[in-house]
């Protein structure tokens, strides 16, 4: 019993040395991660904050700009990545999941964005030391994060229309939503005191020039060969310009020509001067598209699969051509809150404002008729076109571009906001 019992002490006493042996040679090759930060049900590794301070170390580089002190920027990549956990526990208990189909669909948007193929995306990475699928979970992380940030932080702007109507009446308003021109000049200039006969001569050759474009005589080139103002050798071409962005009476004058058209020869303190018209967008009117369409959504979710939201709409699809009511089993199917109580009806509403994949099906889709089941990425659809029809919206249109703007100027300071308000209700605790 007792030879048991001193060879029990003698195996227990070789296997911990074996273990504390095994743990000093592998903390010589490989240390043992460990945690910087706890943030309320996660945590940040020593790891992740090396990698994304090599990341921003980097991109710093790039710029050509000084580093921080290392403290100082351990501390603000490391207030960064507590942030994001904050937001990415949101969006975890939201429920907002990025699938792999539309994070695969958004790496290759970004690698066309910056000229690249998937695979040369793939390249340039590595030179920088990054691997793909750290950089395609970084994307992953961002598009949950801007999803949290558009749900709540988009909530919290309220603008009313009052705030709209004012915007729209200002100097500043009338500014930034007036109609845009593309304009091209020539200019025979004169020089101040000029004598009459130097005036006579610049006007008579400033007419002759107008009678040659009346008769038909391309701007452009009179432009390069006649005209002595900076951007004569680019044909006259001065760029885009606002009416309000004109001097007297150029503004009043070019609102008046048509796409192509020309002013008569004006003088001004610099000499004389002929604009075209190139081109114009913007202002008053505005005649867009619009379709008047209703539309059964099934969602993929934890409990449903892909296949089974796609096998859903297509015996709801059956069910409809088989003569059932769209707006019934839109009722009791659609997982479309703000048009499933409406019998799936969207109204009139413009193409341009529904994601790709919507707009296409819809646009090959006949008024009257019911499409075939399709994805997009709120999940698979089954439409119908009700009708078609082109108005003018300028008054609408101008009031959206007026609430875009006001939103985007509060959107920054809002955002600032809710991310002081967030840190501060979090539990956190770093372990630097």
């Amino acid at each position: 019993m007792n030879s048991n019992k001193k060879l029990t002490e003698r195996l227990r006493s070789l296997l911990l040395a074996t273990l504390l042996l095994g743990s000093a040679a592998q903390g010589e090759v490989r240390p043992l991660d460990r945690i910087v930060a706890i943030i309320d049900n996660d945590v940040v590794m020593q790891t992740q904050l090396d990698r994304r301070l090599r990341e921003v170390e980097q991109t710093i580089a790039k710029r050509g700009a000084q580093l921080p002190p290392r403290d100082q920027l351990v501390s603000q990549v490391l207030e960064r990545l507590i942030l994001e956990s904050i937001q990415l526990q949101m969006g975890s208990r939201a429920g907002i999941r990025i699938g792999d189909e539309e994070l695969a669909q958004a790496m290759a948007t970004i690698a066309q964005r910056n000229g690249l193929t998937l695979e040369q995306f793939q390249a340039a990475l590595a030179r920088d030391g990054l691997s793909f699928d750290e950089a395609r979970e970084q994307v992953r992380r961002e598009m949950i994060i801007s999803r949290v940030r558009q749900r709540v932080v988009a909530d919290r702007i309220q603008i009313s229309d009052h705030e709209v109507q004012n915007f729209l009446a200002s100097d500043l308003g009338k500014l930034q939503l007036s109609e845009e021109f593309r304009l091209a000049n020539i200019t025979i200039p004169l020089p101040d005191g000029a004598p009459p006969e130097q005036i006579q001569a610049a006007e008579q050759q400033v007419l002759e020039i107008y009678r040659q474009l009346s008769d038909g005589a391309d701007f452009a080139q009179l432009a390069i060969t006649r005209s002595a103002g900076e951007t004569a050798l680019e044909g006259g071409e001065i760029g885009w310009r606002r009416a309000a962005q004109l001097p007297p009476p150029f503004d009043n004058l070019v609102s008046q020509l048509p796409v192509g058209g020309v002013t008569e020869p004006v003088r001004t303190p610099g000499g004389y001067i002929i604009i075209k018209l190139l081109e114009k967008r913007g202002g008053s009117a505005q005649i867009r598209d619009e379709v008047h369409v209703r539309h059964i959504l099934i969602k993929p979710s934890e409990i449903r699969t892909d296949i089974d939201a796609r096998r859903l709409i297509e015996r709801i699809h059956e069910r409809i051509l088989n003569g059932e009511d769209f707006a019934e089993l839109a009722k009791s199917f659609s997982e479309d809150p703000g048009s499933a109580l409406n019998g799936g009806d969207l109204n009139w509403i413009d193409p341009n404002a529904l994601v790709p994949e919507f707009r296409e099906m819809m646009a090959k889709t006949p008024a009257g008729e019911l499409s075939p089941p399709f994805k997009s990425p709120f999940g698979w659809h089954v439409l119908e076109v009700l009708g078609r029809r082109a108005t003018d919206s300028s008054t609408q249109v101008r009031e959206q571009q007026a609430m875009n703007v006001l939103r985007n100027r509060k959107y920054d300071e809002e955002l600032q906001s809710w991310l002081r308000q967030i840190r501060d209700e979090a539990y956190v605790e770093t372990k630097l």
